[in-house]
């Protein structure tokens, strides 16, 4: 990613989850919390519930990339983790770029 780097540590997510805001598609739930740093934060979370290690590890590719193309039009900041929904393990790329950028405008947090 060229602005963000990924969330990885539990404490990070699990503070996201207490502290962000949440909004949710058919296809995604989004958390954004803001960081107080210069870089967005993407953390994905794709649970067993959504299919094999295969499927799940498409799923995090999918929304990795649709995050990365879009990324410019986030606002910087952010602490942001996307969970992924059974629906998706069905959805195309366009799909969930769209299900993203749905969930960012309801957020508030695309310029």
């Amino acid at each position: 990613m060229n602005f963000s780097e990924s969330l990885k540590k539990n404490q990070d997510f699990q503070s996201v989850y207490r502290k962000g805001r949440s909004y949710a598609n058919k296809l995604l739930v989004m958390y954004v919390l803001e960081n107080n740093m210069e870089r967005n934060r993407l953390g994905i979370s794709v649970s067993k519930k959504v299919g094999n290690s295969v499927v799940r590890h498409h799923v995090t590719r999918l929304v990795r990339e649709s995050y990365r193309l879009q990324e410019n039009i986030f606002n910087s900041g952010l602490d942001i983790v996307v969970i992924a929904r059974a629906n998706a393990a069905s959805a195309s790329y366009a799909e969930i770029e769209s299900a993203l950028l749905h969930l960012g405008k309801l957020h508030k947090i695309i310029s």
